[in-house]
């Protein structure tokens, strides 16, 4: 069984790392953290079909389930990633039921959806009844990032074995006329969000959204969320990294050397 289904089972929330350098060994420290889920980020990471294997290997020994956030809702990319092993898929701007439609047939084999059998190394991974049980396990995500996502929100939550929808705020921020942004606390972004939460549980769907801090994700869980990522690798070494720089520069400046002689 899926990992996160057994959480959102027990109605907790899923705590989801984001990974957008394609590196095995970051993908393998992140796995030995405790995440619930790692996500790999294809379509603004530096991560490709060629970089993923590696960093799904990485993560063979994590507790954590492996996701991916694909390019595009594109059927072929879709199924690859499925058959490496990833148990789920985020799919950006779903805009409309059709879209959504579309999207989530590519995740299901039939008779549910249309993807295409030959789990290679999904198999090898999961095991020798892959096929039998991959339709309940697969986790199907739609990305709401738009304003005319949001002004269909309710047809798309009404697309059947669709897992849940997740927001992308810096596009839906974008799409309002606002700068982009994570977490969001201005409207109508921020209406938004607490609307598609409420809808989502309502229809029982999951929803998720992508935080820049561990403050925000909390009040997100709150208010209905039950799968939250925070920051990034790329962000939060930078981040770190520019903590260190400036706290050492400030010294620097401030300190009187003695005179050598």
């Amino acid at each position: 069984m899926n990992k996160l289904l057994k959480i959102w089972k027990e109605n907790k929330p899923v705590i989801n790392a984001w990974l957008s350098i394609p590196n095995s060994f970051t993908a393998e420290a992140f796995g030995k953290m405790g995440w619930d889920a790692i996500t790999i980020d294809m379509q603004h990471g530096q991560t490709d079909y060629s970089a993923s294997l590696p960093m799904l290997q990485a993560l063979s020994s994590s507790q954590s389930t492996p996701m991916v956030r694909v390019p595009w809702s594109e059927p072929g990319i879709i199924m690859r990633m499925l058959d490496l092993g990833m148990l789920g898929i985020i799919a950006p701007m779903i805009n409309n039921k059709q879209d959504c439609e579309r999207f989530v047939s590519y995740c299901y084999y039939p008779p549910i959806g249309q993807r295409s059998f030959g789990p290679m190394r999904a198999q090898l991974i999961h095991g020798s009844d892959y096929f039998s049980k991959a339709n309940e396990n697969i986790l199907s995500f739609a990305m709401i990032e738009t304003q005319e996502a949001v002004d269909n929100l309710d047809d798309i939550l009404s697309v059947p074995n669709l897992t849940g929808v997740y927001i992308g705020p810096a596009d839906m921020s974008v799409s309002y006329g606002m700068k982009p942004k994570f977490d969001v606390k201005e409207d109508p972004v921020f209406s938004n969000i607490k609307l598609i939460a409420k809808k989502a549980n309502e229809k029982g769907k999951i929803a998720g959204i992508h935080n820049g801090t561990t403050q925000y994700a909390k009040e997100m869980i709150d208010i209905g969320f039950k799968l939250v990522t925070i920051s990034s690798d790329f962000r939060s070494m930078s981040a770190h990294a520019q903590s260190v720089i400036d706290d050492m520069k400030e010294k620097t400046k401030n300190s009187n050397p003695t005179e050598a002689y």
